[in-house]
């Protein structure tokens, strides 16, 4: 808050008719300005408990005798009030670098959906497609890590052991989405993964003994209704794409447990937490690929997938790898700065802008019912999320 005070000497008169008693008993003089000064020390607008800082005063202070129509002018503000407008610039600012985080999450989930169902309509191999998304992701960081563009995390063998189950889960849901989206639309791999509430509560409640309010229960209604829906009006209802979806959401739902459980007290910002997930993800994921999948498989493919779209099919393995671990590391950054409520309303309006965006652009056969069964089972996930709070 910023005050002026403006000192204005009274007259002699004036000055010792303050003073005066009854007893006509001698006092001392004080000169007017110092009255002043006494005076304003009983101002309710300051506070005495905070520092008072004084701005150089434009006149000279004097002692005069003789009235003067204005001695001094200072100016004053107390300390922790001095920058009123800095903290609504503050609060404009993080709410603009929320919304640029949210833009840019959804941004690059879309442009990875739509180059990652490219390459497995053109090389149907999900187990190496999932691989070198992660290795990508891993290549980045050493980069970044090496380069100083990054912070380079301080871990122990404790936090590789807390982390460890929850790069099995995130392994598995990772394996299990890209295998549903090589086998159905992407549209409804997300409409089925948009059920990931429904799983979160079900394995909360009788698995880990957990109660919620009865908002909760109820708002899981129109998610497993609209995710039957859904299902079953689909055009290419595949039985692999369906179960891939499924499982990749209750695997999300254990990685998420795991998550808090044991990731409690580790100080890791949000970026270098999604690193080491998607570097210890990789060395559980490689073994299984060879194993399901192998390189002659991977050869035959590639050598198809070249000879029917050409050299644009390396980019797209490229983009798909990259944009996989941007939007996802974007999405562990944005948790730093934003509260579990915010994250999960931004996780819902992606659903709907991936689900969109690949209908337009792939030209998804689409049902009505089949779109009511989607938006149903959307409002239900917005609406878990409000009473889950």
């Amino acid at each position: 808050m910023i005050s002026s005070l403006k000192y204005t000497a009274p007259s002699l008169l004036a000055g010792s008719a303050a003073f005066s008693c009854r007893k006509r008993v001698p006092v001392p003089r004080l000169p007017p300005s110092i009255q002043n000064l006494q005076q304003s020390t009983a101002l309710p607008s300051l506070s005495s408990h905070k520092p008072l800082y004084i701005i150089p005063c434009t006149q000279n202070l004097t002692f005069s005798t003789k009235p003067r129509r204005k001695v001094a002018e200072c100016h004053a503000y107390e300390a922790d009030k001095s920058q009123p407008q800095a903290a609504g610039t503050s609060e404009a600012a993080q709410k603009l670098k929320i919304g640029l985080y949210f833009a840019t999450w959804w941004a690059l989930n879309v442009v990875f959906n739509i180059y990652n169902k490219k390459v497995l309509n053109a090389f149907p191999y999900p187990w190496l497609t999932s691989t070198l998304s992660l290795a990508a992701g891993s290549l980045i960081m050493f980069i970044s890590w090496a380069t100083r563009l990054a912070h380079v995390p301080k871990v122990n063998m404790d936090f590789w052991k807390a982390l460890f189950p929850v790069a099995v889960a995130h392994t598995i849901g990772h394996v299990a989405a890209t295998v549903s989206m090589s086998k159905v639309a992407v549209s409804f791999t997300h409409i089925i993964k948009s059920g990931e509430p429904a799983f979160s509560v079900l394995v909360s409640r009788f698995l880990l003994g957990e109660s919620f309010p009865i908002p909760v229960y109820l708002s899981l209604v129109p998610i497993i209704g609209g995710c039957a829906l859904a299902a079953v009006t689909e055009l290419n209802f595949n039985m692999i794409g369906f179960m891939g979806a499924m499982i990749s959401n209750l695997a999300f739902v254990f990685r998420n447990i795991f998550s808090k459980k044991g990731m409690k007290g580790m100080s890791v910002s949000g970026m270098n937490y999604y690193a080491c997930l998607s570097i210890l993800s990789l060395l559980i994921l490689t073994p299984f690929a060879i194993l399901v999948e192998g390189p002659k498989m991977w050869a035959v493919g590639w050598q198809t997938a070249l000879s029917q779209i050409g050299p644009n099919f390396v980019w797209w393995v490229v983009a798909q790898s990259v944009f996989y671990h941007l939007y996802n590391q974007v999405s562990y950054m944005s948790l730093d700065q934003i509260s579990p409520l915010t994250f999960s309303i931004g996780n819902t309006m992606k659903r709907i802008s991936v689900i969109v965006s690949s209908i337009l652009i792939f030209h998804t056969p689409i049902h009505p019912t089949n779109a009511l069964g989607a938006a149903i089972a959307i409002l239900g996930t917005f609406l878990y999320s409000q009473a889950k709070q």
